[in-house]
């Protein structure tokens, strides 16, 4: 019984940090004194940045988003629907590719990259137009799409005063406030789950002052019209070939209290009301489903919807929401600062930040707000977050908004695991299922293998064939580098249903590469090829500039990491067989990573200049991170190799690489942590905070792009807890605090994951540890470790654990 009450003080001591956190974080907001301006019209450029844009506050539920501007007399927000995409399916696979690929790989054994290079960007592109270079709006590709906008003119030129807007992190509301000619009005706005629905409130503190008109536009392809006192906003997009493919709608219907409202063809209108709820709903006909990806009764669905929602009262709406979004983002609480009252407006305090490069609070926001983005823009059931998360502003928006695979969508998903978001993991899962089956066409004709392929980038509509270029779209590394998600999330999960399910998906990658690697004719050792080095260049013995090779480093090492967590799950499952032991026997086999002259990691199977030394991709990094073979414990020689790859990469940095771009520099967080430079990653940090964001804390790559506010989540996650490393036994190493700066001297941060689901709480003091809970939820045994101590500790039960610094000092 003492054994019991002193347990429960020590764990009521250690989580009175998240409870002193949710009082701070009651003001952990991102807050405003002036609005986003409604007014100025965006960029007619898809590339360009649109600053007010920039500014306003985003808000989804995983199928729906919006940006919310704030103006006082023209409101503006911006709508997304997630599956918003012109284009349509379309063969892009080049059967005539296979003939050349022995030729080309007898080319590069042989030394000739120039002629090679040639060679394969005449005979291995896709056929047809691919992504339309980034431009894909009409052709099959098509890009994700702006749904539009809901405009409301409140018929008003007047100032105002006392503004305030703000995005409430912990409810994920915008509020707007402000005063008028005397009097008060405020704005409540959210994206629901539950009701699949936006809702927003108006309200006023003297009566009948609520007052506007509302319409719904888009750059095209649209008409507006009535139904039952609902204004519609409808449409078809391009299918790129001609014709139209998606069909969507946006229903919008007001419930007012008192006043009038009246609804036409093009404006529905509020009059006199003392208080207004806006509901909206939209939806599309995609379903993913190959070939034809159509079948959603998008029309019903947004008419049920809004029917449902308008039966409900606001303040049931609002607990729906807030209860079902807080489930997830109250498990994680991160506090450095001292829980002083935020005084400085978010946009201010970004700016303040180039100055001071030292802000707790904002290191406190910009980590939540990944957490947020991602609950935002990926539930289960949507599709996965694209480059742009869920918002998109434009009918062009840059790189069509798709899906890279060569860092992005990975990095958009770094963070679902280590800071408890596993839900949030799922709809990247069902991307990678659906494209096995047209990845099985890719691999049969283009390369008359079994199995599936991908290549650098994919859209909705199952396009899996390479790019337009060979340099950058014979990225042939993509399954392994995506399913490596499959074997994280076991590891964070012990999910085995999850596994039965995924296991055809891991080992339809498997055969495609079983098929696809060759021997090597010197070495004797199994290399991939032709293929890249994500969009890297390097300069051939010729003095050309090529980027066709056999074995670089990255394919070598996401393949090893592919069969690894084959053979893992396999083992696990009891799939134990003939095909198993021939993907172990490869794996021995492969081409390994290697250190050069120079004393850094070969990017390419021998020692080649770089054409661009300080490029953005550091792909040759993966074994770092996301993978662990790399790791100072382990591989000691092969850390300091990647210290000194990644030292140089920043240091050669010219124009548009690896200091100045936001995902490289979110990126490097992760790495440096994972090599234990804590106070370089504090620097990497610095780069995101100082260079790559916006005043809504948006990242920047330029332009505009989420995965760099996912990275530096996870990056954050990284210097605070590291589980990737197993010891000689094949347990998980738990290593608390593994890259703390000086700067951080005091803290606490709770609920974050380590591998074998084991939930964990720490609290450091002068960066000393002082308490840690770990909750494990499996009896399977462990290792913590904390600098230079360690200990096993073996569960009985799902038991929270105790640990003090003396746990450490006296490991018995």
């Amino acid at each position: 019984m003492k054994s019991y009450f002193i347990d429960l003080l020590f764990i009521l001591l250690i989580t009175s940090c998240s409870s002193k956190k949710s009082k701070q974080h009651e003001g952990l907001k991102l807050w405003y004194n002036k609005p986003a301006l409604a007014s100025i019209a965006d960029h007619p450029n898809g590339w360009n940045n649109d600053p007010e844009w920039l500014k306003a506050l985003p808000l989804g539920n995983g199928s729906l988003g919006v940006m919310v501007f704030g103006d006082v007399n023209k409101e503006r927000i911006q709508l997304n629907e997630e599956s918003m995409w012109s284009g349509s399916h379309d063969t892009n696979d080049n059967p005539d590719a296979y003939q050349y690929q022995d030729k080309i790989r007898q080319m590069l054994f042989e030394g000739e990259y120039k002629e090679a290079t040639e060679l394969t960007n005449k005979t291995q592109i896709c056929k047809g137009s691919s992504s339309g270079r980034g431009n894909g709006a009409t052709v099959p590709f098509g890009c994700f799409q702006t749904l539009g906008d809901l405009w409301l003119d409140f018929d008003k030129n007047d100032g105002y005063k006392n503004y305030l807007r703000e995005l409430d992190l912990n409810e994920a509301v915008v509020r707007v406030r402000y005063t008028q000619d005397g009097v008060t009005f405020e704005r409540e706005i959210f994206t629901s789950q539950p009701d699949q629905v936006m809702v927003a409130r108006f309200t006023a503190d003297k009566p009948g002052q609520i007052s506007f008109n509302c319409s719904m536009t888009r750059p095209e392809r649209f008409k507006t019209t009535t139904e039952d006192g609902q204004l519609i906003l409808s449409g078809a997009l391009s299918d790129g070939k001609g014709g139209d493919n998606l069909h969507y709608m946006t229903r919008l219907k007001a419930v007012n209290k008192n006043g009038k409202v009246t609804c036409n063809d093009s404006v529905l209108s509020i009059k006199n009301a003392d208080e207004v709820v806006l509901l909206l709903a939209a939806s599309t006909d995609y379903k993913m489903e190959y070939p034809n990806y159509k079948g959603r009764d998008y029309v019903n669905i947004t008419r049920q919807n809004i029917e449902q929602a308008s039966q409900k009262e606001f303040t049931n709406l609002l607990k729906a929401h807030t209860d079902e979004y807080s489930q997830y983002y109250s498990r994680v609480s991160f506090q450095l600062s001292h829980a002083e009252k935020d005084t400085i407006p978010t946009d201010q305090r970004v700016l303040q930040y180039k100055k001071t490069k030292n802000d707790p609070h904002l290191y406190e926001l910009i980590f939540q707000y990944g957490r947020y983005l991602l609950i935002c823009s990926s539930r289960p059931g949507t599709l996965p977050a694209n480059l742009q998360g869920l918002w998109a502003n434009k009918i062009h928006p840059p790189w069509n908004g798709d899906y890279h695979t060569d860092v992005n969508i990975e990095m958009n998903y770094w963070p679902a695991e280590v800071t408890n978001l596993s839900e949030m993991h799922l709809p990247m899962f069902d991307l990678i299922a659906a494209l096995v089956e047209p990845g099985m066409q890719t691999a049969r004709i283009q390369y008359q293998s079994k199995g599936w392929v991908v290549h650098p980038i994919t859209n909705v509509w199952g396009y899996t064939s390479p790019g337009e270029d060979a340099a950058w779209g014979m990225h042939t590394g993509a399954p392994a580098w995506i399913c490596q998600h499959i074997g994280e999330h076991f590891r964070f999960t012990n999910d085995t249903l999850f596994l039965k399910k995924m296991y055809p998906v891991l080992k339809g990658a498997v055969e495609f590469y079983m098929d696809w690697l060759v021997v090597h004719p010197e070495t004797g050792k199994l290399v991939s090829g032709p293929a890249v080095s994500p969009e890297n260049t390097f300069i051939a013995p010729d003095g050309s500039h090529c980027q066709i090779s056999m074995g670089p480093t990255h394919d070598q090492q996401v393949i090893w990491q592919l069969f690894d967590d084959f053979a893992m799950i396999s083992k696990v499952l009891n799939y134990e067989n003939e095909f198993l032991a021939g993907v172990e026997k490869a794996k021995k086999q492969l081409a390994g990573t290697q250190i050069g002259p120079d004393g850094r990691l070969l990017e390419w199977a021998k020692e080649y200049h770089e054409a661009e030394p300080g490029h953005r991709h550091i792909s040759h990094l993966f074994d770092v991170h996301p993978g662990s073979r790399i790791n100072p414990i382990q591989t000691p020689e092969l850390a300091n190799a990647a210290e000194k790859s990644l030292t140089y990469r920043l240091e050669n940095d010219k124009n548009y690489g690896a200091a100045s771009i936001g995902w490289s520099a979110a990126w490097q967080i992760s790495l440096n942590a994972r090599l234990y430079r804590a106070e370089k990653a504090l620097e990497s940090l610095h780069l995101v905070l100082s260079q790559s964001v916006h005043p809504n804390l948006f990242g920047n790559c330029p332009p505009f792009q989420m995965d760099n506010n996912f990275g530096t989540t996870a990056g954050i996650a990284e210097m605070l807890l590291q589980s990737h490393v197993q010891n000689e036994n094949g347990l998980h190493i738990i290593h608390l605090l593994s890259a703390l700066p000086d700067m951080w001297g005091d803290g606490s941060v709770s609920g974050l994951k380590a591998r074998g689901n084991v939930t964990v709480n720490l609290k450091w003091k002068d960066r000393s540890l002082e308490q840690v809970l770990l909750t494990p939820t499996t009896p399977k045994s462990f290792v913590v470790k904390y600098r230079n101590w360690q200990r096993v500790i073996s569960p009985k039960t799902n038991k929270p654990i105790r640990l003090t610094i003396a746990d450490f000092e006296n490991p018995l």
